[in-house]
């Protein structure tokens, strides 16, 4: 291994210093892990809850209808319905309720202030309510509109959440100036004008930023961890000895990716940004690296297109151009060695740990993540062996 990779301190600190409302999220399934398999809620239990909270929200006579699981979720248990009510047309909705424990543990409160701030600046469902303690639905949900379009092409075939999804040409020309355009909308969102109230800046000092971002995820690996992987500690050890300072703090997504939006395939628009279950305030680098993650980029000629659009090297280019910050390559590399750590936190620790519980409604599917584990991690070594750019 490079000697720059090797530059290690005699101990990882102790990850204490995280985002508030990160750390409650975190600790709070440990109530959890006391109680016993998870029981999925029927469809005909949730439409009976879903009436009465709806009726709560202020929305009168609500009726529901047409209730069905949407596939996918690995994450959260999703439903379509159709709501109608006194006051206006019927309109479709889409319900994202938490399971016990998932593949990520996140915090449907946030989720719904992300969304209901960047209405109006990128395509985003309409966050209409949440039950952010499940006091009411009986698991945390968010309610949103429904909004149509694909997370791949029609004629292909591809993996769970964008993993091997190939655009092809044309499709890769038309996707790629809104999917950038859309990036630097979020990233321009001022965060402290006041809608984001359950969220903190990482402003203590130039570092935390970054120290943030990998205690989240050193913990949760503790946390949730069957065993042992003597990478994950080299890693850790290794980003704990060179956290970056942040340039500039931004909202980051998170989960910015191919596969994580809707399209419509004949306009070449994007018509809804998803997955926001990780949105907290960074450095802009993480969501640059998390696009150039190999397992839903491919390679073309040689070339890696990042999330299948277009080179790393343009992707930050053109990111540049569009924003006028500058894309650091050792702060970029920082952020691919942490996005591969996290990516093998998810895959071999919360998904192994959630099916192991019986605590979700996809256990097999959360296993079977455990094959996609191993690719990160040999992604992670041989990032860790190409070392840093200086």
């Amino acid at each position: 291994m490079p000697s720059n990779a090797a530059q290690l301190v005699t101990e990882p600190a102790p990850p204490d210093d995280l985002e508030p409302a990160i750390a409650r999220t975190i600790a709070g399934i440990h109530a959890a892990r006391a109680s016993g398999p998870y029981h999925l809620l029927g469809v005909t239990d949730v439409a009976a809850r879903l009436a009465p909270f709806l009726a709560a929200q202020g929305v009168p006579s609500p009726r529901i209808s047409e209730l069905k699981r949407m596939g996918g979720g690995a994450s959260k248990e999703q439903f379509s319905f159709v709501l109608e009510r006194d006051d206006g047309a019927p309109r479709t909705c889409v319900l994202r309720m938490d399971p016990m424990e998932a593949a990520v543990i996140t915090s449907r409160a946030r989720e719904f202030e992300a969304l209901r701030a960047l209405a109006g600046r990128v395509p985003v469902p309409e966050a209409l309510w949440v039950d952010a303690d499940g006091s009411q639905l009986g698991r945390p949900a968010l309610i949103t509109g429904f909004v149509g379009g694909v997370a791949k092409p029609s004629n292909i075939q591809s993996n769970v959440s964008g993993f091997g999804t190939v655009l092809g040409a044309e499709l890769r020309q038309r996707l790629a100036a809104p999917f950038l355009a859309h990036l630097v909308a979020i990233h321009g969102l001022d965060f402290r004008a006041g809608a984001l109230p359950s969220f903190q800046a990482p402003d203590a000092d130039a570092q935390q930023a970054a120290r943030w971002a990998l205690n989240w995820w050193t913990r949760v690996w503790r946390n949730d961890a069957l065993a042992g992987i003597p990478l994950m500690g080299l890693a850790e050890r290794w980003m704990r000895a060179h956290l970056p300072a942040a340039r500039e703090l931004v909202l980051v997504h998170s989960d910015y990716r191919t596969g994580n939006y809707l399209f419509d395939e004949t306009r070449g628009d994007i018509t809804a940004i998803l997955d926001w279950e990780l949105v907290h305030i960074g450095d802009y680098h993480q969501d640059l690296a998390w696009i150039g993650i190999k397992s839903w980029s491919h390679a073309e000629n040689g070339t890696l297109l990042a999330s299948g659009l277009m080179p790393m090297n343009e992707l930050c280019a053109r990111y540049t151009a569009l924003t006028g910050r500058t894309v650091d390559a050792d702060t970029l590399y920082f952020y691919q060695v942490l996005g591969l750590y996290q990516c093998v936190v998810i895959c071999l620790g919360t998904s192994m740990r959630a099916a192991h519980e019986a605590h979700n409604h996809q256990d097999a599917l959360l296993a079977w993540l455990a094959a996609a584990g191993h690719a990160f991690l040999a992604d992670l070594m041989a990032l860790l062996e190409q070392g840093a750019p200086t």
